[in-house]
């Protein structure tokens, strides 16, 4: 028994390594801001006013694109490097359960639905900047995902995410964002689990002219 030849092709995005993409545009950012702004260490506050998300420019200045830029600008280089180990950690794992599309899908509407959040809640005038959002996102979909393929609790998926929602709380921190990436992951990695093994059922042929191929 085998499965159908393009599997492979269709739920593993490791050719295309997104992870390494994505921490590369985020560094490359940090670089930007960092020559901008005169400043290595931490990011020059002017910048994270301008590429940050901050509610009243998106409200009454128009400036919608902070919505997806604030994902990659980061405060200091202790916020870039804690970010992006965690985004290798959860992406790496993402990568092998995902398809490309899949996986920026988890990414960048786990991101920016914790961005929405943060703009509904947040004072109008408090800058929120990271992909912390985004990387819950992946977080909560590969959990969920890893656990209701094999028929595990989903109960366990939520209890992690909110034991890593404790850990990560502090001050500074926008749990806002945390939030809604966290229930982003989790209803797409869910739902992909479902279609997925629902799916399999049918992609599943046999083969009778070569024992070994199993």
């Amino acid at each position: 028994m085998r499965n159908s030849p393009d599997d492979s092709a269709m739920y593993n995005s490791e050719k295309y390594k997104p992870t390494y993409i994505l921490i590369a545009i985020n560094v490359i950012v940090y670089v930007y801001t960092s020559v901008a702004g005169s400043g290595f260490v931490e990011t020059n506050s002017d910048l994270i006013y301008q590429w940050g998300q901050v509610g009243y420019s998106v409200i009454y200045g128009g400036a919608y694109y902070q919505l997806l830029t604030s994902m990659f600008v980061h405060a200091s280089i202790v916020h870039l490097a804690g970010n992006m180990i965690f985004l290798l950690a959860f992406g790496l794992r993402g990568e092998e359960m995902f398809s490309v599309p899949e996986y920026l899908a988890v990414y960048f509407l786990g991101g920016l639905f914790g961005n929405v959040l943060s703009l509904l809640f947040l004072p109008l005038g408090v800058p929120s900047v990271g992909a912390s959002g985004a990387i819950f996102a992946l977080f909560g979909a590969v959990v969920i995902h890893a656990r209701r393929s094999v028929g595990q609790s989903v109960i366990g998926a939520v209890i992690y995410g909110l034991f890593l929602l404790f850990l990560s709380s502090a001050p500074n921190v926008n749990n806002l964002a945390h939030i809604g990436g966290l229930v982003v992951g989790l209803v797409i990695g869910y739902a992909l689990a479902v279609r997925r093994k629902r799916t399999t059922q049918y992609r599943v042929t046999y083969s009778y002219g070569n024992p070994l191929a199993i």
